[in-house]
């Protein structure tokens, strides 16, 4: 279940990109479904029960926002597997998994620092949950190990995916002096205003170069294709149990 478009080219992109893993790597052993551009809140829990009527055994929640529904429902159908990302609630049928996105958002951060001519990054950012808290953190962090003077002016666009929105910030951004451009949202469209502009960014979740070659300087990718080949083996086998996995760089 994704919370954006598979379109958007970041983080549910990626996810899918994940699925697809699975049916490549598993073939006729299995048999994948999705719904995407799912609201965090009544239309979750309908999603999620949706897939549980109709058969899915194991069902993978993408979205932090998707914690409650999907900790209320797995009540309701406790001989299906649910999984749920980036949350820390869990169950007798539920799971969690993340990724230290923050490791990654270090680096950014030092790369950032060492680019910059103007000490300055605009950082553009969908909600203050946990994970995009500590990703504002360890990116100035990892800038301000290079640059002690680093700043960050900072955008609350109150959506995951709004392409309109994260355009029209970093522009705000980009006007107050920032000259590279870091976001918590999933879209490509700040990267497309700091190509534009002449200016750098970052891909978020996907590697976004095909829409600013110029302007990329690196992304975090989230690779999520071995982890749910792995879960979904061991459902196959018999031997899946909830965990609470929080993988990073090392592995």
């Amino acid at each position: 279940v994704y919370t954006g478009p598979i379109g958007d080219f970041g983080y549910s992109y990626q996810h899918d990109q994940g699925r697809l893993d699975v049916e490549k790597a598993l073939g006729d052993k299995v048999e994948t479904a999705y719904l995407e551009n799912v609201s965090e809140g009544p239309d979750a829990d309908r999603a999620f029960e949706r897939l549980a009527r109709e058969g899915c055994k194991l069902i993978f929640g993408t979205s932090f926002g998707f914690m409650d529904p999907e900790v209320k429902v797995a009540k309701k159908f406790p001989k299906v597997m649910f999984e749920h990302a980036t949350g820390y609630k869990t169950s007798d049928n539920l799971g969690i998994y993340n990724a230290r996105f923050y490791e990654g958002r270090y680096i950014l951060g030092q790369i950032a620092a060492k680019e910059s001519k103007a000490g300055v990054a605009g950082y553009i950012v969908s909600f203050p949950i946990p994970e995009v808290v500590m990703g504002i953190n360890s990116f100035m962090l990892g800038a301000q190990s290079i640059n002690p003077n680093f700043k960050a002016k900072i955008v609350w666009v109150n959506t995951w995916f709004d392409p309109g929105k994260e355009a029209d910030a970093a522009k705000a951004l980009f006007d107050q002096g920032a000259d590279i451009i870091v976001q918590h949202t999933d879209s490509t469209a700040a990267l497309q205003v700091a190509e534009e502009r002449g200016l750098k960014g970052f891909g978020q979740s996907s590697d976004m170069i095909k829409f600013a070659p110029k302007a990329q300087l690196t992304s975090i990718t989230d690779d999520w294709g071995p982890y749910y080949i792995s879960r979904v083996q061991a459902a196959l086998d018999g031997t899946w149990k909830p965990g609470n996995v929080w993988l990073g760089i090392k592995d």
